[in-house]
């Protein structure tokens, strides 16, 4: 794929130029907010220049080619949410399982934004699936590693699959509709859940 139709950008505001940094780093940032907000077919090099408060130029000499930018921009996203994610953190009490979620939506959700962006995106592009798959999967192993040490025995695919879809389903609905105290409500439930499941015996 070849470079981008930069009049992509043209119907953001120009009043949303904010000077976030010109590092790459800060770049990258400004992609994953772009995506955020509009979709990957949002992304194009003057609307990141735009959203760092950059030039154009600034984003081209950085990556070259968009291909580049979204690799980039994938791979940082990847890095930020496994460091961000609240999964295996805990200290093996089902009271502390998924402690943080809530404020992990709150603080981050361009991120959040993101990567249900890129989850829609991969449907249209498989290119994507393959960061994508390693994003999850990493997301899918703290999962069974954070539940096997609160239920002290091996957790299977099924059960850490299953814990999974749940705080994913609510990290969506949070972004989607705020209502954190629903957020907290349900993890509470799920705690519950994993102290009943804690205390009996058998395959999980």
């Amino acid at each position: 794929m070849s470079d981008p139709v930069e009049s992509a950008s043209e119907d953001l505001p120009r009043k949303r130029v904010r000077n976030y940094g010109t590092g790459r780093v800060a770049l990258l940032e400004a992609a994953v907010r772009v995506v955020a907000r509009g979709g990957l077919r949002k992304l194009t090099y003057r609307a990141v220049a735009e959203e760092a408060g950059v030039t154009h130029g600034l984003v081209v000499h950085h990556f070259g080619s968009r291909d580049a930018l979204i690799e980039e921009a994938v791979a940082h996203a990847i890095r930020s949410s496994l460091s961000s994610s609240q999964l295996d953190t805990g200290t093996g009490a089902a009271d502390d399982f998924a402690v943080g979620l809530g404020s992990m939506v709150e603080s981050g959700p361009e991120l959040q934004a993101f990567q249900y962006e890129l989850l829609l995106e991969a449907r249209r592009r498989p290119e994507l699936l393959p960061q994508l798959r390693a994003l999850y999967e990493e997301y899918f192993e703290a999962t069974r590693h954070d539940l096997s040490r609160t239920l002290s025995r091996p957790v299977g695919r099924g059960l850490s699959r299953l814990v999974f879809a749940a705080l994913e389903g609510l990290v969506l609905h949070q972004l989607v509709f705020g209502e954190r105290e629903v957020t907290e409500e349900a993890l509470t439930e799920l705690r519950g859940l994993l102290r009943a499941l804690a205390d009996e015996p058998g395959d999980a």
